[in-house]
């Protein structure tokens, strides 16, 4: 594969910086209540084009999916990148964001158990690079002290990211999270996704005026009841106007950041659709 050298990330980059002034400065603040996205609403597409995208469509904050700073390796090879990379490549990430009026609220990187303390503690210096406090993880129950490791050391808040199977050891379920944090540092939280915890038969309303101080951010997605799959916004199961309404009604400073998966034919006419319903649900 190609080598993508310090000066050719940085004229890329620049290139990049020059299309977004397309577009003025976004603001997604709905009633105090700060809508975002996750980048993986734009998998289709590298980091330049998402940001464009997210920009397009108005949003002014993001949770930055890691596939959108690593490269498409695997096992030794991605692990090694991660060891050896320029934390200048997180820096002009950030710069990307800055130039966009985007404001990078926390950066998504999830390991599991294999990976070595070396990769974990890396991840942290690569959010301190980008100048977030937050890392988001779709990651192990039992990882979570591997995680704490470093976490108070680099006062970085790290937020487990929930899903709607029921495999042991993954985060599923109100007790799954509240092991992980049992015993832990307050450093360890929540990345609560609210349409896999429908799915998987919870109610994240009642858990959020339950555990809001435990929560780093929210996922906004529409699911069915008993493992449904992801459908178009209000054609589910999930309660995003609660959730929305109950943010705005006691100030929380929880972003709610939309995650796009269900099938449409244009993430960024599918990721306008769904902030629409989020300002509707906010405004109505």
């Amino acid at each position: 594969m190609p080598v993508i050298t310090r000066r050719t990330f940085h004229q890329a980059t620049l290139g990049a910086l020059a299309a977004y002034p397309l577009f003025a400065k976004p603001n997604s603040v709905v009633d105090g209540v700060q809508i975002g996205a996750q980048s993986y609403s734009f998998r289709d597409r590298p980091l330049d084009a998402a940001i464009k995208a997210m920009a397009e469509v108005g949003l002014s904050e993001c949770e930055l999916w890691q596939g959108h700073v690593e490269p498409k390796l695997k096992g030794p090879e991605l692990s090694e990148w991660r060891k050896t990379v320029s934390l200048d490549t997180f820096k002009d990430v950030r710069k990307k964001f800055d130039a966009a009026g985007i404001t990078l609220y926390a950066y998504n990187y999830s390991l599991k158990d294999s990976a070595t303390d070396e990769e974990f503690e890396r991840g942290f210096e690569m959010v301190k690079a980008m100048g977030v406090s937050r890392i988001t993880a779709s990651s192990t129950v039992t990882s979570a002290a591997r995680y704490d490791k470093f976490a108070p050391k680099y006062k970085v808040f790290c937020g487990m990211h929930n899903h709607s199977n029921m495999k042991e050891n993954e985060y599923n379920t109100p007790e799954s999270f509240a092991k992980a944090m049992a015993g832990r540092s307050k450093y360890i939280m929540i990345n609560l996704d609210i349409g896999h915890f429908t799915a998987a038969g919870f109610d994240p309303v009642d858990y959020l005026e339950k555990h809001h101080d435990r929560i780093v951010t929210l996922h906004i997605k529409d699911r069915k009841k008993n493992q449904g799959e992801n459908v178009v916004f209000g054609e589910g199961d999930t309660a995003i106007k609660p959730v929305l309404q109950l943010l705005k009604k006691n100030k929380w400073k929880i972003p709610a950041n939309i995650e796009y998966e269900y099938n449409g034919a244009d993430p960024v006419a599918e990721v306008r659709r769904c902030y629409e319903y989020c300002r509707s649900a906010l405004t109505t």
